[in-house]
């Protein structure tokens, strides 16, 4: 073990889209030493640390911004956005996911822009997906990406959000980017806490409460210092699920997705929470949750996580390219994710108290039995019918607005991918935008 460091009235509503929640992001020792000056306040120890941290405060730091920014903050016209695409050219494409393609564009005002055009058809006529997008532009906190506004000309809808010039999470871990941009792990700590906190606001803070139902490394964005924003949260309520990437009738998505939402389609808050766990393992792994090129024991991710749990080698999960790291803290993140991933969604933990355990405000719970989701499945199998189903599938893989449009779904989504999953993961890794 190591150890160191429409109308007007519509416009006003949804406003506040543009603005920020927080401030500059800190490291794991700052926020350890502003946790301990807050031991008088009151409340339960660990629902105080994860109310005043994981997004209240954030979140309503940011409501004078957020006032300020109603003003500037409207419907862009379509000719504008194509002119600040420079008409949507191919040289500012960063991406296409299950939505539609994202541009990079620069608006009049001079603000560098990511530029998401919808492609599929929308199941709500043009007040209602105003009324939608006005309700999710209302959701701020520091670790979502902010919508600054959108586009509805004829059949034509277009979104415009914050750049974010790191690009996503997986790119960073699994891509060629990863080797200009080292992340230690001190930052892997700080993305794995901010995207607990924003998960935490959306199931539990937020006015309205949302469940993302595609969380992965490819919807974690990182602006420049680093700071973990979640994308696309929301976006689904607006489309039927057979029109998009995120659908129900999903089988096979075995490397995000929870069991009782691949298999029954039942979706909770915890099938976030268990995709979050996943999430967790890569970062601290540096490698994707499946992946045939590596050796059959750890193909699976979560397989091979589980394999060196009940062997006590739990800290062999750490990636081998991380030189330094407090081995307590890797190990309270592995217990964190072992329990957000356990088979029956009772056994997982909501996300404020989440974000209470990996901040070491209150003990994370043993978890010594293997899911069985592990012990019943034959991955073999699984992986066959995978395979045999995308031959049959033409489906858009699952990535969000800032991947690289060649391609990269790091779950083994391979029914609605274009991926081949007998490739190794470094060699489906996009490189930069």
């Amino acid at each position: 073990m190591r150890s160191g460091g429409g109308s007007g009235r519509i416009l006003a509503d949804w406003g506040v889209a543009g603005a920020g929640g927080g401030g500059e992001g800190e490291g794991e020792g700052g926020r350890r030493r502003r946790r301990r000056t807050g031991k008088g306040a009151g409340g339960s120890g660990w629902m105080r640390g994860a109310q005043a941290q994981a997004g209240e405060g954030e979140a309503m730091g940011g409501q004078a911004e957020a006032a300020a920014a109603a003003a500037t903050a409207a419907r862009r016209s379509y000719a504008e956005l194509k002119t600040a695409t420079h008409d949507f050219s191919v040289a500012n494409k960063l991406g296409e996911g299950g939505f539609g393609p994202v541009y990079k564009g620069t608006l009049e005002d001079g603000r560098v822009v990511a530029i998401k055009q919808l492609s599929v058809a929308s199941r709500q006529g043009k007040t209602e997906f105003l009324s939608e997008i006005a309700t999710t532009s209302a959701v701020q906190h520091r670790n979502l990406v902010k919508l600054y506004g959108c586009c509805i000309q004829g059949d034509k809808r277009l979104l415009v959000y914050e750049y974010l010039k790191n690009k996503s999470l997986d790119q960073l871990l699994f891509g060629a980017e990863g080797k200009s941009l080292y992340l230690d792990w001190a930052i892997r700590y700080d993305i794995c806490l901010g995207v607990a906190r924003g998960l935490a606001y959306l199931h539990e803070e937020s006015r309205v409460r949302i469940v993302h139902r595609d969380v992965k490394a490819s919807n974690i964005l990182l602006d420049s210092d680093l700071t973990p924003k979640i994308s696309d949260f929301g976006l689904a309520k607006l489309y039927d699920d057979s029109k998009t990437h995120i659908s129900t009738r999903i089988a096979g998505t075995l490397g995000y997705l929870a069991p009782e939402y691949a298999m029954r389609g039942r979706l909770t808050e915890k099938a976030d929470i268990f995709s979050f766990g996943v999430v967790a393992l890569e970062i601290i792994s540096g490698r994707p949750n499946s992946d045939l090129g590596l050796e059959d024991d750890m193909i699976y991710l979560l397989e091979w996580v589980w394999n060196l749990h009940e062997d006590n080698r739990d800290i062999e999960l750490v990636d081998p390219t991380l030189d330094q790291y407090d081995a307590n803290t890797v190990q309270r993140v592995i217990d964190v994710a072992l329990l957000c991933t356990q088979a029956s969604p009772a056994l997982r933990p909501p996300m404020s108290r989440v974000v209470a355990m990996l901040s070491g405000d209150i003990e994370v719970p043993s978890v010594t039995s293997r899911p069985g989701y592990l012990t019943d499945w034959n991955f073999d199998d699984v992986t066959t019918f995978m395979m045999s189903a995308a031959d049959t599938s033409k489906s858009k893989s699952s990535i969000s607005y800032m991947k690289s449009t060649s391609g990269n779904n790091t779950t083994i989504d391979y029914v609605n991918s274009h991926e081949n999953p007998a490739k190794p993961s470094h060699e489906r890794i996009g490189s930069s935008r």
